[in-house]
């Protein structure tokens, strides 16, 4: 029998359902709504605005919280002018060969009156602060807000706190005349290729970066030779932007030689 629309099978109609909120109040009116997926908080702050939405106030408002941090982190390191970052693992334990090398880096770092900073946690951070803290020398640790793994190392004369990843590391960038980055993990690599990205576009000059550790950082760079650079996405003269070393006092003397802070004390002296 031909199907008409007398005999079509009759669809079942679908529960109505609540439309989409577009103001968080509006989300959590509907909350306890059955059936309906309930946006999380991170889903209505992420999702693209639209020109009614109220919650675009509470964003507006967050900046003032991030202009603090800003404020807070310039006014804490006005003082730095010859700053040098060290970066690496978390998880280094005191025992570690990179551990001691980066306590005694830090330590030469700080003879030759450079002030030291790092991410204020443990392990490697823990290492360059206290190089530089056992020697009565400038020691910063710029501390972040984590639900795990970071707690402040007892080795810093200066100590801030962040709530935002972005502020913090505009503060290693700003304050710091060169980075050390010992072998470390995902932060690590974040650190050392941002670094690289604001010296390839001459966002920065002057800043030696210094990767301690030939044998942990071998494969990276065999790649980006290989690779990278074989493929033309970095130019030759892109792997000048880097110094290996496994030597303490040569990574030291690098900096000494190529980061320009001399030259900021002698202008200091002139002010």
């Amino acid at each position: 029998m031909a199907e008409t629309d007398a005999n079509k099978p009759k669809k079942k109609k679908d529960k109505l359902k609540p439309a989409e909120p577009k103001t968080v109040a509006e989300a959590k009116q509907l909350e306890d709504v059955p059936d309906y997926w309930q946006l999380t908080d991170d889903e209505v702050l992420l999702r693209s605005p639209e020109p009614e939405d109220d919650y675009k106030t509470s964003d507006s408002w967050r900046v003032f919280r991030i202009m603090g941090e800003f404020v807070g982190g310039f006014d804490g390191l006005a003082t730095i002018i010859r700053g040098v970052s060290i970066f690496g693992s978390a998880r280094t334990p005191e025992t570690d060969e990179m551990y001691i090398a980066a306590r005694e880096t830090a330590r030469l770092l700080a003879e030759a009156d450079f002030e030291i900073i790092t991410g204020g946690g443990p392990g490697i951070m823990e290492a360059a602060n206290r190089g530089a803290f056992e020697v009565g020398k400038v020691s910063v640790g710029c501390n972040i807000e984590l639900p795990f793994e970071q707690s402040p190392n007892p080795y810093q004369t200066k100590s801030l706190s962040f709530k935002y990843f972005f502020v913090r590391k505009t503060m290693f960038i700003k304050y710091s005349n060169a980075y050390i980055i010992f072998p470390g993990g995902f932060g690590t690599m974040d650190e050392l290729f941002e670094a690289l990205t604001l010296i390839q576009t001459r966002k920065i000059r002057n800043f030696p970066v210094v990767l301690f550790g030939s044998q942990y950082w071998r494969g990276l760079l065999a790649w980006v030779t290989s690779t990278m650079l074989n493929e033309k996405n970095i130019a030759p003269e892109d792997l000048g932007l880097i110094h290996l070393t496994d030597s303490p006092k040569d990574a030291v003397d690098f900096i000494i030689k190529t980061s320009g802070a001399s030259e900021k004390v002698k202008k200091a002296d002139l002010l």
